[in-house]
């Protein structure tokens, strides 16, 4: 059997696209692609321009880097008619994205500081939008890839520059097929390339059937016009991998077609954020919804969500800084909020907050959780679904509570299912290691003490683990073991290390032991923590054994609060890199939280 030849593979493509809806059009070179332009876009806005009210067009469509036209794409051209009226044109319909003029063309000649010759193009109102560039069976993908590069470098921006407003690259060897978002050649990683795949996470490599779900004409306008991320902090395109996709899909179809709950299972690292971005995003833009509310469930991760939205949407979000504050946004026109579990809870239930809050009990709402694990296992969530009458609650988690793992709380042994109803999409550790969108797994397991062999049949309720796990003898052991591997582990510090334990007395355990050593002489390690402290929490001082005067013992230990501990924490950390962190200013405080993130 003979391998399919380059050309064989494009014009079966460009055939099967003709079936999806896509025009067969015959484009040279430059001036071919500019004369249809004009037809195409009189087409879509239905106007006739003269060549003076193109050429404004033109000149508008010439401007900018790949990213700012990315952002004249999704906006109205305006332009002076010939009668001195101004006019707008309409460059891809954002809100019907199916209703646009769809063409496909290929072996376009464009000249520029040399001369290329591009595969396949897709024209989405006579702007190409989607360049597919292919190589025949047995040569790697990472061929085309580096073709699109030498592309942009060589003749991409030559004439008006037309062809840097598209928004994505599919790369196929017939085989395999990939996509990714146009961005300048700094910013393109072959890692950042991604397969296609079907609601369970199956990958679609062949080009035939990636062509067949990917590739028909409404499924690629709405990926671009809905699913193209614009991130404004490092101003790059992003294209959301298909796991996120079908999550967003999910979550908009229930709230626009049920009144019912759902959750998200998605493994810790697969992009969460941007995820549940873009779901508030699409929500937001639907007048049925008056508002979309994302909840965090500690304080500290207020500042770090809100920055990652604004990443994505400059201005996206406005930051909650008070219950004050979050209780007035509620009553305007913010769109979309991002607040903390404890600010929504005071929210709904302290007196003053309720006049405001009441007139909201019936409007349509959207509350989004992250962690949903963590946050809402307890009266804060029947709180907020007995408060609102008509909202739609969505969970993400990394680690669904389940039956088999439910802890016994408050409310009884709840699960997510219980709480969430539906889980609306999964994709677990295993889809996201094959994937290689989260680093493998090398896990090594190290005894730190040996179990009685006469010891036979014990409940485990008889274990004192505290006592085990944190004896001074195993910390110290373990200390120990992270100074002398450090360097292994870490490649020869070439990436940093994250120590997590289960809670703040052990953590300031360990940071103690780490301290001293360093003072010894013992390792040359960078120490820095980070932890949440409560303002009224247990003192460990308050045990009733004192002495009986009000008078400090000056020969016993003291217990400090973790507060104090923090400050001192933070006080190592600023001596160590010239900063000037504290506690006791909270933008102070988020600072040196965001530093150390």
């Amino acid at each position: 059997m003979s391998t399919q030849t380059e050309q064989q593979l494009e014009n079966a493509l460009v055939a099967q696209l003709e079936t999806l809806g896509w025009e067969k059009v015959a484009i040279a070179n430059e001036e071919d692609l500019l004369v249809n332009l004009k037809r195409q876009l009189e087409k879509h806005n239905k106007v006739l321009l003269s060549d003076y009210e193109f050429r404004q067009v033109l000149n508008k469509l010439a401007r900018g880097n790949i990213f700012e036209k990315a952002k004249i794409l999704r906006d109205k051209i305006d332009y002076t008619k010939d009668d001195g009226t101004t006019g707008y044109i309409e460059l891809i319909n954002q809100v019907h994205w199916c209703k646009n003029e769809y063409q496909v063309t290929h072996q376009i000649t464009m000249v520029g500081k040399y001369t290329n010759r591009y595969d396949v193009t897709l024209l989405v109102n006579g702007l190409p939008l989607c360049q597919i560039e292919l190589k025949r069976r047995g040569l790697e993908m990472k061929e085309a890839f580096n073709q699109t590069n030498r592309y942009h470098r060589h003749s991409f921006a030559a004439g008006y520059g037309l062809f840097g407003y598209i928004q994505m690259f599919v790369i196929s060897n017939g085989v395999n097929t990939k996509y990714y978002a146009n961005n300048p050649v700094t910013k393109r990683d072959f890692k950042q390339t991604f397969f296609w795949a079907d609601k369970q996470n199956n990958r679609i490599t062949q080009l035939s059937k990636f062509a067949d779900v990917f590739l028909e004409k409404c499924q690629l306008s709405k990926l671009i016009t809905k699913y193209i991320v614009l991130n404004e902090s490092h101003k790059m395109l992003m294209a959301l991998r298909p796991y996120q996709y079908y999550a967003v899909e999910a979550i908009v179809a229930q709230v626009l077609t049920t009144n019912k709950n759902g959750y998200i299972w998605h493994t810790t690292g697969s992009g969460k954020t941007l995820t549940s971005f873009k779901a508030a995003q699409i929500l937001t833009q639907n007048p049925k919804v008056h508002k979309v509310v994302f909840v965090v469930d500690r304080k500290d991760l207020d500042y770090q969500t809100i920055a990652e939205f604004n990443a994505f949407q400059e201005g996206s979000v406005d930051a909650t800084n008070n219950t004050g504050k979050l209780v007035e946004q509620f009553g305007n026109d913010t769109p979309l909020i991002v607040t903390t579990l404890q600010k929504l809870n005071a929210a709904i239930s302290k007196k003053r907050h309720l006049k405001t809050m009441d007139d909201l009990k019936d409007k349509k709402m959207v509350f989004i959780f992250d962690e949903c694990h963590r946050s809402q296992f307890g009266e804060t969530h029947r709180r907020i679904k007995e408060y609102f009458d008509n909202v739609q609650m969505f969970g993400f988690t990394g680690t669904p509570i389940f039956a088999e793992n439910a802890a016994k709380n408050a409310l009884g042994k709840r699960t997510t299912k219980d709480l969430f109803e539906k889980q609306l999409h999964s994709y677990v550790i295993t889809d996201a290691i094959r994937d290689e969108n989260v680093l493998k797994f090398s896990v090594e397991y190290i005894r730190t003490f040996k179990k009685k062999e006469e010891v036979v049949d014990i409940e485990v309720e008889a274990i004192d683990t505290a006592e085990v796990m944190e004896a001074p003898e195993r910390l110290e052991k373990i200390t120990d073991y992270i100074i002398a591997n450090h360097d292994r582990k870490t490649h020869s510090r070439e990436f940093t290390a994250m120590f997590c334990v289960s809670n703040v007395k052990t953590l300031t355990a360990y940071y103690e032991l780490f301290r001293a050593k360093k003072e010894a002489g013992l390792h040359d390690l960078k120490v820095a923590t980070i932890f949440s402290y409560q303002a009224n929490e247990e003192d460990a001082d308050a045990d009733g054994m004192g002495t009986g005067d009000d008078m400090p013992d000056d020969d016993a230990p003291e217990n400090k609060h973790s507060r104090e501990k923090l400050d001192e924490y933070i006080a190592d950390y600023n001596k160590m890199f010239g900063t000037n962190y504290t506690t006791k200013d909270s933008k102070s405080f988020y600072a040196y939280y965001k530093d150390v993130g």
